[in-house]
């Protein structure tokens, strides 16, 4: 029985991954595709734990997954590192911060005068 429960929780972390996949490929910008290449990786961390579990050896499937995690990690950070140099960190920074300002209830013309 604990066998179906874990084959069928990697059959939904794999559903999810494709998932994520779809905004990789077709992700609105270059950061958002890192991102959901983030996903993909933290999602196949917790797939080969299950997987370990299913084999019963655990021990080794640790190990795998934690180097695994190490290099989808590094990977995150250097390709963030470098689409952020090439396109300039304050343009990334103005675009962040004009896309969340109607999620905080800040309008562009609504600059508040010190009293």
């Amino acid at each position: 029985m604990l066998d179906r429960i874990i084959l069928f929780s990697a059959i939904v972390l794999i559903l999810l991954m494709l998932l994520s996949l779809y905004r990789v490929v077709g992700g609105p910008s270059v950061l958002d595709r890192i991102l959901g290449g983030n996903v993909i990786g933290t999602k196949t961390t917790a797939l080969l734990l299950l997987v370990g579990i299913l084999y019963g050896n655990l021990g080794m499937f640790v190990d795998i997954a934690i180097a695994y995690a190490l290099l989808n990690f590094i990977a995150t950070l250097g390709a963030t590192k470098y689409f952020l140099r090439k396109r300039g960190s304050g343009e990334i920074l103005e675009a962040v911060l004009e896309k969340e300002a109607p999620l905080l209830g800040q309008s562009e013309n609504s600059e508040e005068s010190p009293v």
